[in-house]
């Protein structure tokens, strides 16, 4: 099976503030994430990362690495300020070229949202980056007639319960 996260910012303490997240501290939020994750995404499946993986050292970073299920891909975000090669050293395999096309499905995956312009027809943009926003309440960066919400499905942790989605669902959402 094929899962997509995005913006889990483990070690973000201010996160849990900024996008209203329902945990007391770092810890419980972290705990939560990667349980989450790992009942769900078993090692056998691939997991697309949508950038803004993780804040903190390399050993705060690695531990949690570790810990999740899946083979990792990451397209990194504007808070992922370690090189590709770090985080490949970490265990993700990392997609260098985004956005990213999956051709069979019909999916193009980004940290941010990207215009229809850039869209192939019939595609549909997977993004995070905005967290419990809408694009339209983006407005002055995402301006409707560039972006249009039958193009786009964010899929950051804050509107996923903080949960990986599945292809499946993905699919499902856009039949």
């Amino acid at each position: 099976m094929i899962y997509f996260i995005s913006d889990t910012h483990f070690n973000h303490k201010n996160i849990i503030k900024y996008c209203n997240r329902p945990f007391n501290s770092i810890e419980q939020m972290n705990e939560n994430l990667v349980n989450n994750w790992n009942d769900i995404v078993s090692d056998k499946d691939i997991i697309y990362h949508l950038g803004d993986f993780a804040l903190g050292s390399n050993e705060l970073i690695l531990d949690i690495v570790n810990r999740l299920n899946g083979s990792k891909y990451l397209i990194r975000g504007n808070h992922d300020k370690w090189g590709a090669s770090t985080y490949e050293d970490f265990g993700f395999n990392v997609l260098k070229n985004a956005p990213i096309r999956l051709d069979e499905y019909k999916l193009i995956l980004s940290h941010v949202p990207i215009p229809d312009s850039q869209i192939p027809k019939d595609f549909i943009n997977l993004h995070g980056h905005i967290h419990n926003k809408k694009l339209y309440e983006c407005i002055e960066k995402y301006d409707p007639s560039r972006y249009s919400l039958e193009k786009h499905i964010n899929i950051s942790c804050d509107v996923t319960d903080f949960k990986p989605i599945s292809l499946d669902k993905i699919i499902n959402y856009t039949n």
